[in-house]
């Protein structure tokens, strides 16, 4: 579909915000702003509320970068799921800095932070906390487990017991612990960032659908190009560039930047074009079962963040699309031919985003 019409932007070009003298009737549509086609000050007044927001998200991705070079989409990726207060699976093959990734967003945000290494045999109270009795009060006592931190990073996940793993479902969907009946609320913000080695399985337990519907993203962050790779040589001959990465922010500012992500405006025609696409994962005949209503719904919550990031108070239907790929792919189960003939999840999803209609703005 050609998605451009005469005196329309295009949803490319809608990637910033337009000068005056302008047309905006895309800008109308997506953001819903009630203005003349032709952009004035007090059209585009909301999209100064976020001008901070865009500056610490900028921070914070050129803080990450600093270790993970070459990788402008997968630091974006990472970001926007820090706004969206979303969680997020990394994998990939070992060695090509999946727990770096986790270790430096988590580093970049001056808050609480607890590494979880899971092994086969760590045990559920190790995550979520156990009680235990108290000579002095003669009472059982609550000792929080690794769970209770802003960023929780959880290296190697699919090497726990199922047993184990089940122990963040509560946490990662409902942001609290219940133990002896007694239920324990997490901090805000409260993320996880979980990593697993696609590969390798001996001695690993794969995530269970339930557990993997959990995360808003799961991305792979590839190997690097050959000048990248020379790069990379050079910046650690000198040292540990993590080590060299401050906080640009703390927990209270990320919770700012949540609620101010939140308030971007997602048009109707968006969020119809979200439920299009998820609708066709579970249509698709090469699909064995699609996405569910929660991807929707983490779709949605990604695109606005995204969309604040970059100064925007509007979701547009490139967001959308950007997005779609890491937040459908480990949500849908492929058939058995489809696996036999190479078509992978991620190839499914990139064909499912390719043949939905993408929303064009209309002329008011």
């Amino acid at each position: 579909m050609n998605s451009e019409t005469p005196g329309n932007e295009t949803s490319a070009a809608l990637g910033r915000t337009p000068t005056a003298g302008e047309n905006v009737a895309a800008v109308n549509e997506w953001g819903g702003l009630r203005v003349s086609t032709t952009a004035t000050s007090s059209a585009l007044a909301g999209a100064g509320d976020f001008d901070e927001l865009s500056e610490v998200a900028g921070r914070v991705r050129r803080a990450i970068e600093q270790v993970i070079e070459g990788k402008p989409d997968v630091v974006e990726v990472a970001v926007t799921v820090l706004l969206a207060e979303g969680h997020l699976l990394i994998e990939d093959v070992p060695g090509v800095g999946k727990t770096m990734l986790a270790k430096a967003l988590a580093k970049s945000i001056d808050c609480s932070v607890r590494r979880i290494q899971f092994t086969p045999d760590l045990l559920p109270s190790d995550i979520t906390g156990v009680s235990v009795f108290n000579q002095e009060i003669r009472d059982f006592e609550f000792k929080p487990g690794a769970v209770f931190a802003n960023i929780v990073v959880g290296d190697e996940i699919n090497r726990a017991s199922p047993k184990t793993q089940s122990a963040l479902l509560e946490c990662m969907e409902e942001r609290q612990v219940t133990v002896d009946a007694e239920t324990h609320t997490l901090g805000a913000p409260f993320i996880v960032i979980a990593t697993q080695n696609p590969i390798e399985h001996e001695g690993t337990y794969p995530l269970p659908e339930a557990q993997l519907d959990r995360f808003m993203l799961r991305l792979a962050i590839g190997y690097p190009s050959a000048d990248v790779e020379v790069e990379i040589l050079g910046s650690h001959a000198s040292g540990a560039p993590l080590e060299d990465i401050s906080p640009v922010s703390d927990a209270a500012g990320v919770r700012s930047m949540i609620d101010d992500a939140r308030r971007v405006h997602a048009a109707p025609a968006i969020r119809r074009y979200i439920v299009e696409l998820v609708e066709a994962t579970r249509r698709h005949s090469d699909v064995y079962l699609g996405a569910s209503p929660r991807a929707s719904i983490m779709i949605l919550r990604a695109a606005r963040a995204l969309a604040a990031a970059e100064e925007r108070d509007y979701v547009i239907p490139d967001d959308v699309k950007t997005l779609a790929p890491p937040a459908l792919s480990h949500r849908i189960i492929v058939t058995a031919d489809a696996i036999m003939s190479g078509r992978s999840a991620d190839v499914l999803v990139k064909e499912i985003v390719d043949e939905v209609d993408v929303p064009v703005a209309e002329n008011p």
